[in-house]
């Protein structure tokens, strides 16, 4: 007898799911508690949105920053909103996500930035202690606005 072995979803088909259903596309915020997720589309919400603690001179811009947990076919994602004005000249902190969304490892994004002389990306990362870190930027070509709603990313 032969056995067919069972078909799952690859990270990358996951991860594509969660970046079709980005985070801006929920357009009035949902009311899920950790205790009791709710189910829209397949989509679990694990952990509903929860602003971010910004690092001394980051500003919000027109959404203020928030971060989410959502459960796509069994997969975490922790995804990021809204958007930030900052002054980085280098690797610089933009603040933390709540204790309550700790990451089991570290996870990074790219989000866009301002553009200048032809970069227009920059690396977010966040640390399993919770620390929003952004990578990318020089003296010479400073980093003065993120949007983070490109950031979804697995995190196990």
């Amino acid at each position: 007898m032969r056995v067919t072995p069972q078909r799952t979803p690859s990270r990358r088909a996951l991860l594509t799911a969660a970046v079709t259903v980005p985070a801006a596309a929920v357009g009035a915020p949902l009311l899920a508690t950790p205790a009791a997720a709710a189910t829209t589309g397949g989509i679990e919400v694990v952990h509903d949105w929860t602003a971010l603690v910004l690092a001394s001179g980051v500003t919000p811009s027109a959404d203020t920053p928030a971060a989410r947990v959502i459960r796509i076919a069994g997969t975490e994602f922790l995804q990021l909103r809204g958007g930030v004005n900052c002054a980085f000249t280098g690797d610089s902190a933009l603040g933390t996500i709540p204790a309550s969304l700790a990451v089991p490892k570290t996870t990074r994004a790219v989000c866009p930035r301002n553009n200048k002389a032809g970069v227009n990306a920059c690396r977010v990362e966040i640390s399993t202690a919770g620390h929003v870190t952004v990578f990318g930027g020089t003296t010479a070509n400073s980093i003065t606005w993120i949007a983070l709603d490109s950031f979804s990313a697995v995190l196990v």
